[in-house]
């Protein structure tokens, strides 16, 4: 069951984690133009708020950003809903410490984003404490003029 909750744990803390400034965005040949600097500048911000969200337990927040449609893949290939994986984060049985994302870089096709990142992650589980270090990528969607999060998938580094 730890197990378990320890994957969702890294793979919503990897999507969610607080994102650093953006590295680049776009596509590679060419830098980015004003409007997607600002269209950056939104996401990491939004993803910012969402992880602040998470730390705190805030299901409204966390609900807020996700699209109803959600699926996050684990680091062990299991799939959880929005319902599943927002219970996980809530749970009181979780403890996150602060932590940072590194690597992280948002890339715009149209109205899809693919923000990217790499996270330590520490914390508590039922008292007991855990260690994860993953590489994520958090898709969001532009609908009816709001970016929501559709997916989260994230890879464990060894430690």
């Amino acid at each position: 069951m730890m197990k378990k909750y320890l994957s969702q744990i890294c793979l919503l803390f990897a999507a969610l984690g607080l994102h650093a400034l953006p590295a680049y965005s776009a596509n590679a040949a060419s830098p980015p133009d004003k409007k997607q600097t600002a269209v950056i500048a939104e996401l990491t911000r939004q993803a910012d708020a969402w992880d602040k969200a998470i730390v705190r337990r805030d299901r409204a927040a966390i609900e807020a950003n996700m699209a109803e449609d959600f699926r996050q893949i684990g680091g062990e290939g299991e799939v959880e809903t929005k319902s599943s994986f927002v219970d996980g984060l809530v749970s009181p049985k979780l403890e996150i410490d602060p932590y940072t994302v590194e690597d992280f870089e948002v890339k715009l096709y149209g109205d899809v984003a693919l923000l990217t990142g790499r996270t330590r992650m520490t914390g508590r589980y039922e008292s007991k404490p855990f260690k994860s270090h993953y590489r994520y990528t958090d898709i969001y969607i532009k609908r009816n003029g709001k970016w929501k999060i559709v997916s989260v998938q994230i890879s464990k580094i060894p430690q």
